[in-house]
């Protein structure tokens, strides 16, 4: 066993010691447990709620508290019960883009993917003609195709195209829901671009590629980025070593066929 020598507050020292007596625990095994929580809870993971192929097959009733979401990440993507609208999860709060943008509080999620934002590099991206610009910026910076990646990118966007799906019936297809989506174009907008990055291996469980979504500064425009232009932004990227995904306990995730590959929708729907 090892020895490491610590300074703490008094105070700390007597809660230990407290709890120590009371539990009959040794002081050395309650450090050493809640050494190991909080170090574990520092490796970087995306915790998810459902599939990406559940949500192809329409799967759209809500199954996990938003509360309980952003007890595992600060930073994501997600969809709400029935398409109404895109998910954007910044800064710990949770907005829902759908013509107009609305911070949303406790509700059902069906589908979400989300991470406690850590920038392990920063770098930045100049004259952006369209968003493939940035995908082959932060390629630059992505060490393995094999692994999942958070990025957030902040500026002023010279264009910004959105768009948004709304409410479908239960049960239909995400193409069939897509082809009805709303578009939205902004010119002059400062805001932050919302993304993950999943391999191509990972596309039974998650979308693969890059998934942007925008959120405007003052959180009054938003959606799921179709293109956009600017000048010079600000990057961060996070490597994910870790993917958590708690599935749907009731409803029809347990009946639905969900054995067909949702590759080429997803692409269709991106």
């Amino acid at each position: 066993m090892g020895n490491l020598a610590v300074t703490i507050p008094p105070s700390l020292e007597n809660l230990v010691r407290d709890f120590s007596n009371q539990s009959k625990i040794s002081v050395d095994s309650l450090v050493g447990a809640a050494l190991s929580t909080y170090l574990e809870s520092l490796t970087p993971r995306i915790y998810q709620v459902s599939t990406s192929t559940a949500l192809v097959e329409g799967i759209y009733t809500g199954s996990h508290c938003s509360s309980t979401l952003l007890q595992h990440g600060d930073f994501g993507l997600g969809a709400f019960e029935g398409l109404d609208g895109e998910m954007i999860i910044l800064d710990g709060e949770i907005y829902q883009a759908a013509g107009t943008v609305r911070r949303a509080d406790e509700f059902l999620i069906p589908f979400a993917a989300v991470t406690q934002f850590r920038k392990m590099e920063i770098f930045e991206i100049g004259a952006v003609a369209c968003l493939k610009d940035i995908e082959l910026a932060c390629d630059q910076h992505r060490v393995s195709q094999n692994l999942f990646y958070a990025v957030r990118l902040d500026g002023v966007f010279d264009t910004m195209h959105t768009r948004a799906v709304h409410a479908v019936p239960q049960n239909t297809r995400l193409l069939d829901a897509a082809r009805a989506e709303l578009e939205f174009h902004f010119d002059t907008v400062a805001g932050t671009l919302v993304c993950l990055w999943s391999p191509r291996y990972s596309s039974a469980f998650s979308v693969p590629g890059y998934h942007f979504h925008f959120l405007s500064d003052d959180r009054t425009k938003g959606g799921h980025v179709l293109n956009c232009t600017a000048r010079k932004l600000q990057a961060s990227i996070q490597t994910i070593f870790e993917y958590d995904i708690r599935l749907p306990e009731t409803g029809s995730f347990l009946t639905t066929d969900l054995s067909k590959d949702p590759t080429s929708d997803l692409g269709k729907t991106e």
